[in-house]
């Protein structure tokens, strides 16, 4: 490990033709202020628009930038995960390009990080631009989460962060397919704190993350870090076949004690229909979690790299692989 670099900025990317400039200027601006070596290690997750002709030239100007091409997108996480494997500082600090997390931020984690913590992370206390939607079930699926699991995973917290090497090094060993990074971060544990800060709207484009997006990453969280929907499964088996019991007790006590008798066919459809409900919500529950154990016994490799820009440099030798 080259250890003359302090801090690596690890950048996912994806689709950011129109702010990716700006984030390289701003993130440069805060790193060049430390005075300490540093690195700024993009990711391109697939992109299909002009990113990764642009990173490539901010590559060739500046020797401290580098960049990781992926040969498909392999997701959010999944780059993330790219960065920090690559990632040579003694500080590895994770941030979306779409500036909604300010990049002058890093200057309080680093202070954190300094003070002893190894793990500091960013506590969104207000969220620009976004709709009441989002802000909802945002705060409603970390709730849910953290009481359905023994892991402290903070609430209003997303993968921008600090993390110490000694940390970064243990992540490069995880290598679970359906990742969710801010989760894992808090399973191994370590020193670590919040800073606080207010997410601004995106300068431009559009949101990479999608309401389709947002529900698999929550799956991916609550199956990675719970197995209580398991339990609920086998609860919700308990509690309807007590109800059905009780209901036919009580149908049989109507039908020869009281002139009052549903017709026979409105009581088997009502309940054909209702326990199918059931059954095939159990399944489903159980389906994402054999899903996921599929994922893991294929043991394909998490990322596939198309090229790398700006590694192994020799003055101002860029080598492509």
């Amino acid at each position: 490990m080259d250890s003359k670099v302090t801090y690596s900025i690890v950048v996912p990317v994806y689709n950011e033709e129109e702010v990716i400039a700006e984030t390289y200027a701003r993130l440069k601006r805060v790193m060049d202020t430390t005075g300490e070596p540093y690195e700024l290690l993009f990711v391109n997750d697939g992109s299909r628009d002009r990113t990764a002709q642009i990173l490539s030239e901010i590559c060739q100007k500046d020797s401290h930038v580098k960049l990781i091409n992926f040969s498909r997108n392999f997701g959010h996480q999944i780059a993330i995960t790219a960065g920090m494997d690559n990632a040579l500082g003694q500080a590895v600090v994770v941030i979306d390009a779409d500036l909604q997390d300010p990049p002058e931020v890093i200057w309080q984690m680093i202070e954190k990080w300094r003070e002893g913590y190894q793990v500091v992370y960013a506590t969104r206390k207000q969220r620009k631009g976004e709709t009441l939607f989002k802000k909802w079930t945002a705060a409603m699926f970390y709730r849910l989460l953290r009481s359905l699991t023994d892991v402290d995973i903070p609430v209003d917290t997303g993968d921008f962060r600090l993390i110490d090497r000694q940390v970064c090094n243990v992540m490069k060993k995880i290598k679970e397919k359906n990742r969710f990074v801010r989760g894992l971060v808090s399973w191994v544990g370590f020193r670590q704190t919040a800073v606080e800060y207010v997410r601004e709207e995106r300068l431009a484009g559009e949101s990479k993350y999608p309401l389709r997006k947002m529900i698999k990453l929550s799956l991916d969280g609550i199956t990675t870090f719970s197995h209580k929907p398991l339990e609920l499964a086998t609860w919700l088996g308990v509690l309807f076949s007590s109800v059905s019991f009780v209901y036919l007790l009580l149908a049989v006590l109507g039908r020869f004690f009281t002139p009052y008798t549903l017709p026979s066919w409105t009581f088997i459809v009502a309940v054909s229909v209702f326990f199918n409900g059931i059954i095939l919500t159990v399944l489903g529950i159980i389906g994402e979690y054999i899903g996921r154990i599929y994922d893991e016994a294929k043991d394909r490799p998490l990322y596939i790299i198309g090229s790398k820009v700006g590694f192994n440099r020799e003055g101002e030798a860029h080598e492509q692989q």
